[in-house]
């Protein structure tokens, strides 16, 4: 089982944004920027291409929805959608708010927030939705 979906079934705590009974949205503990977002399949797969068409469409769906919660709550240019993810293998999609494409350089530094501030983000997204 992935880290994701231990975060997913409430194994491992999280700063959750959204969820439904097939995806699930929280915060990114090494953030490029307030407000990064991952967002889930509960379904564990590796790689977004592998999931169904149908499974898919409602992904992105969700994480659009997402997005605009994002985007509303941190105001910015865009939410930008990054699929990457060698690390964890589990398919996830990163929205970050960005003003610049510097905002989504993932080499840079990463953001760090306490607790506290951690848990506000995440109910400024999840009161936007």
């Amino acid at each position: 089982m992935s880290i994701f979906s231990k975060i997913a079934a409430g194994e491992i705590p999280s700063y959750k944004c959204a969820e439904n009974d097939k995806f699930y949205a929280f915060l990114d503990i090494n953030p490029l920027v307030k407000g990064h977002t991952l967002v889930i399949p509960r379904r564990e797969v590796d790689y977004i291409f592998d999931m169904e068409d149908g499974e898919l469409a409602e992904f992105h769906v969700f994480a659009k929805k997402v997005a605009k919660a994002i985007k509303k709550a941190f105001p910015c240019t865009k939410v930008a959608e990054v699929v990457l993810g060698l690390e964890v293998p589990h398919a996830h999609i990163h929205l970050i708010p960005m003003n610049s494409e510097a905002d989504v350089n993932f080499r840079k530094e990463k953001l760090s927030f306490t607790a506290e501030e951690m848990a506000a983000i995440a109910e400024e997204i999840r009161k936007a939705l």
